[in-house]
Order: C-alpha cells, then sequence, then structure tokens
C-alpha cells in the first residue's frame, strides 16, 4: 500500500517539527543518545505506518504517545544500566563570556538532572513532558493515558518529590536551604 504526495506531506507538517521533543522525551526515559535515537526513529516510523489512523489534532501529544511507548515497551529492560544524561554535553551552545554563570548553570543542571533521575518514572516522565516540553494538562492525559484530573494529582506528587528530593540532596550537601530555594512549576 504506497503512501501518495499529499500523505507524505502532511505527515511531514504534522509529525516532523515534534522530532526533537520526541528525541528529548526518549533521552529522558532511555538515558542514552543511542536510545533516544533508536526510540525516535522507530516512532516514526510507527507514525508514518499508522498516519492514516491519525485523527489530525494534537499531532505533538499523538507523536509524543508513540515515543513514550515505544520506550517502554522496547527500551525498558536498558534503562537500569545507563550512566545518567550529562546535560553539559547535550546543551546548546553555551554563553562561555561568563564563567561565572557558565558554572553556575551547569551545576544547576547537573542538580535538576540527578534530582530528576532519583525520581520514579512516572513522576520524571511527567515533570519531562510538563516542565520541559511544556505539554498542557490535556496534551499529558493524551501522552500518559489517563485522565486530567490525574495528570493533575500525579503532577502535584511529582513536584512535591522533586521538591523533597531536591531539599534532601541540598541538605546533604551542606548547602543553605531556605523555604522557596527549591520551586517546581
Amino acid at each position: 500500500m504506497g503512501v501518495n504526495q499529499s500523505e507524505a506531506e502532511s505527515f511531514e507538517r504534522s509529525v516532523l517539527p515534534h522530532l526533537d521533543a520526541g528525541y528529548r522525551l526518549a533521552r529522558w526515559l532511555t538515558r542514552s543518545d543511542q536510545d533516544a535515537e533508536d526510540a525516535v526513529q522507530e516512532a516514526s516510523l510507527r507514525a508514518f505506518k499508522y498516519f492514516r489512523t491519525f485523527d489530525g489534532r494534537e499531532p505533538r501529544s499523538w507523536f509524543l504517545t508513540i515515543v513514550r511507548n515505544v520506550c517502554h515497551r522496547t527500551h525498558a529492560r536498558n534503562r537500569a544500566s545507563h550512566e545518567p544524561f550529562d546535560e553539559e554535553r547535550h546543551a546548546t551552545a553555551p554563553d562561555l563570556s561568563d564563567p561565572e554563570a557558565l558554572a553556575s548553570r551547569t551545576d544547576d543542571v547537573a542538580f535538576i538532572t540527578r534530582v530528576l533521575n532519583g525520581l520514579p518514572e512516572r513522576f520524571r516522565t511527567i515533570l519531562v513532558l510538563r516542565e520541559i516540553e511544556g505539554l498542557a494538562y490535556r496534551e499529558l492525559a493524551d501522552v500518559i493515558g489517563i485522565p486530567v484530573g490525574t495528570v493533575m494529582s500525579t503532577l502535584s506528587r511529582a513536584r512535591r518529590a522533586f521538591r523533597d528530593a531536591a531539599l534532601s540532596e541540598l541538605r546533604e550537601s551542606g548547602e543553605a536551604v531556605t523555604h522557596n530555594s527549591v520551586a517546581v512549576g
């Protein structure tokens, strides 16, 4: 069954703009560059194969759902053995003109990455999709496959877990902790 030019163009307009978001999600879920690339490639192939079933609404949510499912199905066994995401290596061109600001940013990113990686997967996933990818509650519900009310309560628990884990790590490292020093969302 061939694909006509119109379908191919529609696929390109709907899905290709979201490849980077798919990669970032896959990277957080698999904790591996190679596994993330493989997951996005497989998700893209599945999206193309089943594009005729796509209703045209929310292409980002639709594609991220496919990426998430591929990561869960294909890469679940490999997650524990991979090194944590090294944000410094993958960050876009940092401002090298201010070494103090760069060092502070690098420390912040490493800290957030450590805290996120220590959370249960369901919390990490919802925080990455909401706080990093900027998905709305309805989009989160579609991607994760849960009701909007559950999204809100899970997000609240995830934010609390992040805050508690961050405060705990700050206390363990001996840094001064104030009431508002760690906030998410």
